[in-house]
């Protein structure tokens, strides 16, 4: 009797011990991946075809195949562009 239950204990020791391995595990795949998705880039760089600064795909401005920063930018590249055809 006393080596049945001694048994049962030292299964159900190696079998907290698995679980909670298990989870440790799980949880350092989740933070693993969670920290490759933040280093990828969220938004391409583009750059102004007027003042050759980049900024951010999402707040630029596209026309004719170029990206600009601002309105006044765009306006003054597409006049440019006009006036020398």
């Amino acid at each position: 009797m006393n080596l049945l239950l001694i048994r049962l204990i030292i299964f159900a020791v190696l079998f907290f011990a698995g679980l909670k391995l298990y989870r440790m595990y799980r949880e350092w795949q989740q933070d693993r991946n969670a920290g490759d998705q933040d280093d990828t880039p969220a938004n391409a760089m583009v750059r102004c075809a007027w003042c050759q600064v980049h900024l951010p795909e999402n707040e630029a401005l596209r026309e004719r195949r170029e990206w600009f920063c601002s309105t006044e930018h765009r306006d003054k590249y597409l006049a440019e562009q006009d006036s020398e055809e």
